[in-house]
C-alpha cells in the first residue's frame, strides 16, 4: 500500500495546488475534474483495502488505475490550454505512470493469492530476459489464458 500512503495522496495535494492556479473559468470544469480524478486513485484503494475478498480488491486497483490514467488525461488538457508546460506535465505524468505500474504489480501480487482457475489472466513467475529484438517470449503483460 505504498503507492496510496506515498506517492497517490501526494500527487493529489500537488494536483490540487497546481489546479487551483489555474482560471477562473475552470473552477467547475477541468480543475473540478483533476481535483476529483486525482483524490479518487487513492480513494478506491482504501475503500477495498479492508475487503475481504481478493476479488474485490483487485477491483479497486483497477478502478485506481483509471482514475490515474484520466488525471494524466486532465493534465494533458490543461497542457494543451496553456495552464502548465510541458515540463510540468511530463514531471507529473511519469509520477502518476510510476503509480500505475505499481499499482500493476498489486494487481498480480493479488492474482497470485486467487486459486489458478480463477485468475483472469496467466501470471508468469519468471520473466526472461531480452537479449534481442526478436521473437519476445515474454512480453511482460498480462496474458490471457487460452479457451
Amino acid at each position: 500500500m505504498r503507492t496510496w500512503k506515498s506517492k497517490l495522496c501526494r500527487l493529489h495535494i500537488e494536483i490540487c495546488d497546481l489546479s487551483h492556479a489555474w482560471p477562473s473559468e475552470e473552477r467547475y470544469e477541468i480543475g473540478s475534474q483533476i481535483r476529483r480524478s486525482s483524490n479518487s486513485s487513492p480513494a478506491q484503494l482504501a475503500e477495498k483495502n479492508d475487503d475481504r475478498h481478493v476479488r474485490n480488491k483487485i477491483e479497486g486497483v483497477n478502478r485506481s488505475r483509471g482514475e490515474a490514467a484520466e488525471t494524466i488525461h486532465h493534465l494533458f488538457m490543461a497542457r494543451e490550454k496553456g495552464y502548465v508546460s510541458a515540463e510540468v506535465y511530463a514531471s507529473f505524468r511519469a509520477r502518476y505512470k510510476e503509480c500505475i505500474r505499481m499499482l500493476n504489480g498489486l494487481e498480480k501480487t493479488l492474482e497470485r493469492k486467487l486459486p489458478e482457475g480463477e485468475r483472469r489472466w496467466l501470471v508468469r513467475e519468471h520473466s526472461e530476459s531480452y537479449s534481442d529484438s526478436t521473437g519476445l517470449t515474454d512480453p511482460g503483460w498480462p496474458v490471457l489464458p487460452e479457451t
